[in-house]
């Protein structure tokens, strides 16, 4: 839960195009994605209302099947999704995007970067982990990996699985569908390929607010699914686990939520389970060093992480009886920003610098020195930052009335040691928001660049 790294305004671009029943060429369309047109929709910002094309009217029929929606995107040509998004940090506040617009968002399976990092929030999101079956090595993890790859191609393109759909996404577009594969510390000496294992995937040092449930924490394999519809995330993590078969099996799975698009009058940033703007300080595809901070260069090491990321996962219980007892002014003090608009308590607006000298009448700063938002800001960490795309969950209460819910915590760093690390490490020494928040389970994955076409996922490691 850092200000300096949530996700709702950091978009890249998302290679979006038209969804296809074919493999058909699209009027304005690349490989990378659509070309920029007079129909071309506005860019998107992970948290904020999509602004898409759909039929030429604006919005698809009502009760308009999967097939004949993707069928006609294919004839007519038409431009999808979210398109040159990095523009989007300072777009003017516009109209809401329709809901029924959302179903006809594709993201692009292959690429340079794996999707499901860059690409916008999603209003539904699933993490799995899987252990590899007693006696399973590197060809049956190669064998697994091909077959979610060429399962994730489809579904995202808006295509049912390739053997036993369950049909249960067979009206929807791909609504935004991304699925990210990602290996655990465990899978390189499960797979003999332990030479190969990264520095950067040690496993991560104990912190004093850790109370870690092991059973729910690390994994050979890992999966995170997005989508901007509920039936779509759970079609794709149905078939991900029926294509495991006897190669792996679940080890956890967790389920969680952001706002839909369209949600609120105006794109704004979005909210977590404690009533607080979250996302204001995201690292931005425009900053010099973007690449640089979230992805493993094209040269790097190892040869097979290049354009890759590493995902710190956190399951962050918020102990909202507690949060709530305090009132409007201590919960702002502990987290340093206003909680109308989620300003700086030093003034301004949402994305006014943080002035972390302003002093008040008293002589004390006006953003309290514990403030969360002044912890965790990259001038305080020695430039430490992380690109977070995090989803909520509430997963019911317990026999005292107690909620479980809190963040599903996902961040994105080329190198966790100079991300999360060391942010996390300052965190644990005073940060205000500490005794209200409780991690209950962890995890670190290497997730390796996208496939090129006719590749898989990991196919550089596995085959190598």
């Amino acid at each position: 839960m850092t200000d300096q790294s949530s996700p709702e305004a950091n978009p890249r671009p998302s290679k979006a195009a038209t969804p296809k029943a074919s493999k058909a060429a699209v009027p304005g369309a690349s490989k990378t994605g659509t070309k920029a047109s007079k129909a071309t929709p506005k860019p998107t910002v992970p948290g904020l209302p999509r602004q898409s094309a759909s039929e030429e009217n604006g919005t698809p029929a009502a009760g308009v099947s999967r097939r004949r929606l993707l069928g006609t995107a294919g004839a007519t040509g038409l431009v999808l999704g979210a398109a040159g998004a990095a523009a989007g940090y300072a777009a003017a506040p516009a109209a809401a995007t329709p809901l029924t617009s959302l179903g006809s968002n594709r993201a692009m399976f292959h690429g340079k970067h794996q999707p499901g990092i860059t690409e916008a929030l999603q209003a539904r999101g699933h993490l799995v982990a899987f252990d590899l079956a007693a006696g399973a090595g590197r060809k049956e993890a190669a064998a697994l990996l091909r077959r979610w790859s060429a399962t994730a191609e489809r579904l995202m393109a808006g295509e049912p699985a390739a053997h036993d759909d369950t049909d249960v996404a067979q009206d929807a577009g791909p609504s935004s569908l991304t699925i990210t594969f990602g290996f655990g510390h465990s899978f390189f000496d499960r797979t003999g390929l332990g030479k190969h294992r990264p520095a950067a995937l040690d496993p991560l040092p104990d912190f004093s607010s850790d109370h870690l449930d092991k059973a729910r924490s690390n994994g050979d394999l890992w999966v995170q699914i997005g989508a901007d519809d509920a039936l779509v995330a759970f079609h794709a993590l149905r078939a991900i686990q029926k294509d495991a078969g006897s190669a792996a099996r679940i080890r956890w799975q967790m389920n969680g939520f952001n706002r839909s698009p369209g949600a609120t009058a105006q794109p704004m940033t979005a909210r977590n389970l404690m009533g607080q703007i979250d996302g204001t300080r995201n690292p931005k595809p425009s900053d010099a060093d973007f690449d640089q901070r979230i992805f493993v260069p094209a040269n790097g090491e190892p040869a097979w992480m290049a354009n890759g990321s590493y995902a710190v996962v956190r399951r962050i219980r918020m102990l909202l009886d507690d949060w709530e007892k305090l009132s409007l002014t201590q919960q702002e003090n502990v987290i340093g920003r206003r909680k109308s608009d989620g300003a700086a308590l030093s003034g301004g607006t949402e994305t006014t610098a943080m002035d972390l000298e302003k002093a008040g009448k008293d002589g004390s700063y006006v953003v309290p020195i514990n403030a969360h938002a002044r912890i965790t800001r990259p001038d305080q960490n020695g430039g430490a930052a992380m690109l977070r795309r995090p989803f909520s969950y509430h997963d019911g209460f317990g026999a005292d009335g107690t909620p479980d819910a809190g963040l599903l915590f996902i961040c994105w760093q080329a190198d966790p040691l100079r991300g999360f690390v060391p942010v996390q490490r300052k965190l644990d020494r005073g940060d205000a928001l500490s005794q209200f928040i409780r991690h209950e389970a962890s995890g670190l994955f290497a997730v390796p660049g996208g496939a090129a076409e006719g590749e898989y996922v990991g196919q550089r490691l596995l085959e190598g």
